[in-house]
């Protein structure tokens, strides 16, 4: 199945490290890394078998928002139904990306944040305590001087994790979109549904909508310190760059 993207294209060696699999929702997925005996997982959503003529793997499909089903006849459906039909240039792109993702071990770098932070406030705590002669201190001082490292590996933690994550995904545009100028044309196309799909789940979801997504149709940050996604609108420009460049 994993043919359909042109794996040739994107110059994978072993093709037989990746599998495919029909998963949930309305972009790809992917689990894994193809390094690993198990291989890698990229789930196909059922909105890329359907085209502009013929949509049915989206409209034989009831979308509940906020307790009711999304009607495919309204004004407000029929725009939901267009930002969820991809080009084939651009489902290409969209899962070179996951196999970009997946083959520069973006599981594992995510998942190596939490334990090298937890790390850190050791370090914190240790440093801070020789600073400050605290090591045979009061036990209340040394206590503090804990919660203050607790709170530096937090706030590194979110830091981090923002900055791997941001990494990882330009970095798999940048692989993706690098393979031809069809691929960068179906990465533009991309992100300008995905962000064309937001507004309107925006609109539709009311109160909870405005909340969650910015009138441009990026995610609003989860608080203060942490993104909810790398901007959707930032990786966009990133391609349309490659393309600039790529005509200079």
């Amino acid at each position: 199945m994993l043919s359909f993207i042109g794996v040739k294209d994107y110059g994978i060696s072993s093709p037989d490290n990746f599998s495919a699999f029909a998963s949930y929702g309305f972009h790809p997925v992917g689990a894994g890394v193809p390094w690993l005996p198990a291989g890698a997982q990229i789930g196909i959503p059922a909105n890329f078998n359907s085209t502009s003529d013929d949509s049915k793997g989206i409209t034989n499909r009831t979308i509940f928002i906020n307790g009711k089903a999304v009607d495919w006849s309204s004004e407000v459906g029929s725009a939901l139904q267009e930002a969820l039909v991809l080009s084939l240039d651009a489902q290409k792109f969209a899962i070179a990306r996951e196999v970009a993702r997946l083959q520069s071990a973006g599981p594992v770098l995510n998942a190596a944040v939490a334990p090298v932070c937890l790390g850190g406030v050791w370090v914190y705590s240790v440093l801070m305590k020789q600073l400050f002669g605290l090591h045979t201190g009061p036990l209340l001082f040394r206590g503090g001087v804990n919660i203050l490292a607790l709170g530096l590996g937090a706030v590194s933690f979110f830091l981090a994790s923002d900055s791997v994550r941001s990494w990882i995904d330009y970095s798999s545009d940048r692989r993706a979109a690098g393979v031809s100028r069809v691929y960068a044309q179906g990465g533009v196309e991309f992100y300008d549904k995905m962000l064309s799909r937001n507004q309107t789940l925006r609109s539709l979801m009311g109160q909870k909508g405005v909340e969650m997504y910015a009138p441009s149709g990026n995610l609003f940050p989860s608080n203060l310190l942490q993104l909810k996604q790398t901007p959707y609108t930032a990786r966009r420009q990133g391609i349309l760059k490659l393309l600039v460049e790529e005509n200079a």
